[in-house]
């Protein structure tokens, strides 16, 4: 009886996995850097507090920090550093919707405003504009929607970088008015931390009263 023929060695399934950083392939399509093509984030969609805040970054691809990437894949630090070299050598215009335009109009048209502020804001009007999402904000030029686009597009990533860094540092100012809520832990999501002290403390005036959690605690 032949001894059977020897089993080849199976690769790891992570050895085989490419991992994707953002690109400027999406930028080029439509015309970069001849034509200018911005990129448009938000921060701040699912929180119990505090305001949904949109950037818009223009970069220029030969003057590009090295790193970027979602804002969610990166630590505290890579973000700070990322955002002011990203100030240094950008064009980044910030928008906010505050909580009481998120009750009044729900926080998927706020989110939509505060895109529409963000593009207003950049220091020169874009041409075209990338979005992160599958949703187009109402703006002053043809846009694309890119789904998961803060992983995929360099502009979206810098956006929302710059939208996460400038958020955080709002809370962060909700913080020191509203000590013992751990807004500078949470930033405003519905952490156990969160809800054990909207319990003991009560709703704030940067609550979004809206929302289920907080509106339960208003009318148990």
């Amino acid at each position: 009886m032949s001894n059977p023929a020897p089993k080849k060695p199976r690769l790891k399934r992570a050895a085989s996995i490419l991992i994707h950083a953002p690109d400027y392939t999406f930028e080029t399509e439509h015309g970069a850097p001849t034509t200018l093509v911005c990129g448009i984030d938000e921060a701040g969609r699912g929180p119990l507090a505090g305001p949904v805040v949109a950037a818009a970054a223009i970069i220029d691809i030969r003057n590009c920090p090295q790193g970027l990437n979602d804002s969610k894949k990166l630590t505290h630090k890579a973000r700070e550093h990322l955002y002011d070299e990203l100030m240094a050598c950008a064009e980044i215009g910030v928008g906010t919707a505050s909580v009481e335009e998120i009750d009044e109009i729900n926080i998927l048209q706020a989110t939509m405003l505060a895109m529409t502020r963000a593009f207003d804001a950049l220091p020169r009007a874009a041409q075209f504009a990338l979005i992160d999402g599958n949703r187009l904000p109402k703006l002053a030029c043809p846009a694309r929607a890119i789904v998961k686009g803060d992983a995929r597009v360099l502009s979206i990533a810098a956006a929302s970088i710059a939208a996460k860094v400038t958020r955080d540092r709002m809370m962060l100012d909700i913080a020191r008015v509203h000590p013992g809520y751990g807004f500078e832990k949470h930033m405003g999501y519905g952490t156990a931390m969160h809800m054990n002290a909207l319990n003991r403390l009560g709703v704030t005036p940067h609550h979004r009263r809206s929302f289920a959690p907080v509106r339960n605690i208003l009318s148990p």
